[in-house]
């Protein structure tokens, strides 16, 4: 897993670790460990966070380099509105 992508992903949507943990059910902390590579993220939580964030599972796995959304399109930063 390429962890500081999950960080890139979470600043570039004007998120703070708190509020994607809250909005994915985990503990802070958890998500917290998830950034820093210093806990291994579940297959099922990853596809959560992929889709949390519309980018492929690939990307955020470290296979590709190029991000793309969920239905193959380029990835652009698109802020969240609330």
């Amino acid at each position: 897993m390429k962890y500081n992508r999950l960080k890139d992903l979470r600043e570039d949507a004007d998120k703070t670790q708190n509020h994607v943990a809250a909005d994915l059910g985990l503990y802070t902390t958890t998500y917290a460990r998830y950034e820093r590579g210093e806990q291994e993220i579940p297959l099922c939580i990853a596809v959560v966070i992929a889709q949390y964030y519309n980018v492929s599972l690939d990307y955020i796995a470290g296979l590709v380099d190029t991000p793309k959304t969920l239905d193959g399109k380029p990835y652009t930063v698109q802020k969240n509105k609330e």
